[in-house]
């Protein structure tokens, strides 16, 4: 991307550092190029000591006026892998007042009334923060809207389930961020009353049981889910992680008895417990469950059946290669192409459906290797298929994207969280050219970034809402491909080479397309399917019934799970 576009004269400027009075004392933040920035701001108390592993509660008053120059401490969260770190940035600030909130704005005053823009960040729900580089608010700040961007409580921390204390701490920190906003945010500049919720991944995901939730209604105006879809989490599966972490630590698997465990050992155990967790592998892992109070039922359901969010409008979308991020950096790319059969026969176990998925992308996509046909289907079945649902239950205030613009970096293509710099502008960090490569076409993020500000701001980024036809924008296909049309995956040379002058679309690299994706997924509700088979546990028979595949392989239980257990080495995926 090109350098950061800023102004000279508000450069220039030397204004005074700004103070903003907010419910628990006043704040004095920084005047950076015309825009006002407030760090590192309490808006719940540090989640230790007895509030460990419990609901959040207000932080403590202050006299005279704090500082909020700087990042404020960052939950506690392992670092990333190695071979993850090549490609994400993850910093981490000492300190135990987690629970805080940064503000970009234009104009902080009670008058200004202008849009809210709330980011929760994704990372599995184990790591990020709201301190990444990418998720700078200044250019949103810049285009008249107010900029959050939130912390909460990660890994074991936020999400272990125990039977001693509430369910989905984490998500409560999130709402009390929202409502934190909601009291306090017109001080800022702010319209309480034109809050959009944002988030990539696991933020996706977040926002979208945040928009389910009754306790949240009235506090969102509208929201957006990048790569990741309403759900919830099986009770059992986030058990098992808490389970296992209490065994290698030989104490109750209760919030009492971890609450007593050296933070770093905790973090540790978490961090190797959790190395086999990935969308394509499956396994435990931490989520958001229902637990009858925040989260009553599904969310995606209660937001298809309309009981929740009325009138709430939904910018959603995907990149093209999400599965790329979740394979390439662990080297499981080769593996899967190289089991081949075998690996589509794990991918119908872990999607839980028949052998004619399968077949169906491989006539779809015929010139497509065995771990795109895996990784297109893991996505379709964890993210697209949901998300599509979601849309075609809110026709008309629905609005749906997808990213596919192929990384610099070898290999990784239009992968997941690669449009994070597109959409933040913030194409000139160091942070983004980790994942992007250096020099990424500076007119697909001012596409990007500007329909979303039209989103915040009035609801309709720029294109057709979803409807009986489908229509999908583009950002960043090739010329003369189409998203979803089958033989222009990315994974292909000329596509995956971005830096060789190939041309791209007009319009910013934008353009509507017409039911990208329908083909492949009508493929999951063919009326011929055949019962879905389970995926075999450690003590199946080597009697079980083999699996039919694709040209007439036969996948038997012991050979699925011989290839699970060479995908499960270390240098395993992670989610982002």
């Amino acid at each position: 991307m090109a350098a950061d576009r800023t102004n000279p004269a508000a450069e220039d400027r030397q204004d005074p550092d700004p103070i903003v009075a907010t419910p628990y004392g006043a704040v004095r933040g920084r005047s950076e190029q015309g825009i006002a920035v407030f760090r590192g701001i309490p808006y719940a108390a540090p989640p230790f000591g007895p509030r460990r592993f419990r609901p959040p509660t207000p932080p403590e008053p202050w006299d005279g006026v704090r500082d909020a120059g700087a990042f404020g401490p960052t939950p506690p969260k392992p670092p990333y892998s190695e071979a993850f770190a090549q490609y994400l940035s993850d910093p981490v600030v000492p300190g135990d007042d987690c629970l805080n909130l940064n503000v970009w704005t234009p104009d902080p005053g009670p008058g200004a009334r202008l849009p809210v823009l709330v980011w929760l960040h994704g990372g599995a729900l184990t790591r990020g923060s709201s301190a990444v580089p990418v998720y700078d608010g200044r250019h949103f700040a810049r285009d008249g809207i107010v900029f959050v961007s939130v912390n909460y409580r990660l890994g074991v921390e936020g999400y272990g389930l125990f039977p001693d204390t509430p369910a989905n701490p984490g998500l409560r920190d999130q709402l009390a961020a929202l409502r934190w906003v909601h009291r306090s945010i017109r001080a800022f500049g702010g319209d309480p009353d034109r809050v959009t919720l944002a988030g990539q991944s696991a933020g996706a995901i977040s926002v979208g049981a945040l928009i389910a939730a009754p306790q949240a209604q009235g506090l969102i105006r509208r929201a957006v889910l990048q790569s990741g879809p309403p759900e919830a989490s099986e009770r059992d599966k986030v058990r098992r992680m808490v389970r296992r972490m209490a065994t290698r630590l030989k104490i109750p698997a209760t919030a009492e008895a971890f609450a007593a465990v050296d933070r770093d050992l905790l973090l540790r155990t978490q961090a190797d417990v959790g190395r086999l967790s990935s969308p394509v592998l499956g396994g435990p892992a931490f989520g958001i469950v229902i637990d009858g109070d925040l989260v009553p039922r599904d969310p995606l359901q209660a937001l298809v059946d309309g009981d929740a969010a009325p009138g709430c409008d939904l910018l959603l979308g995907w990149t093209r290669d999400e599965y790329r991020l979740w394979l390439v950096p662990g080297g499981l790319l080769e593996r899967v192409d190289r089991l081949g059969a075998v690996a589509l026969g794990g991918a119908m176990a872990r999607c839980h459906c028949g052998h004619e998925v399968p077949r169906g992308y491989r006539t779809l996509h015929p010139e497509a290797g065995p771990a795109e046909i895996v990784g297109q289907m893991v996505t379709d079945h964890l993210l697209r298929r949901p998300l599509h649902r979601l849309a075609d239950a809110r026709p008309g205030t629905s609005y749906v994207y997808e990213f596919a613009w192929p990384s610099q970096r070898p290999g990784l293509g239009a992968c997941h969280a690669l449009e994070l710099g597109f959409v933040f502008d913030t194409g000139h960090t160091p942070e983004t050219a980790k994942l992007a490569g250096e020099d990424a076409p500076q007119d697909l993020a001012d596409a990007m970034h500007s329909a979303w500000v039209r989103f915040v701001t009035t609801g309709d980024p720029g294109w057709e809402a979803w409807d009986e036809r489908h229509p999908v924008r583009v950002f960043g296909a090739v010329e003369g491909t189409s998203a979803g049309e089958p033989g222009t995956s990315c994974t292909g040379d000329p596509v995956q080479r971005a830096g060789d002058g190939i041309p791209y679309a007009e319009d910013g690299g934008s353009h509507t397309v017409y039911g990208p994706r329908d083909h492949e997924l009508a493929l999951w509700t063919a009326p011929a399917l055949p019962t879905p088979p389970e995926p075999p546990s450690p003590t199946t028979s080597q009697t079980t019934p083999p699996a039919p595949l694709a040209g007439g392989r036969i996948i038997r239980a012991t050979e699925l799970r011989s290839a699970v257990r060479r995908l499960r080495r270390p240098g395993g995926v992670q989610r982002d």
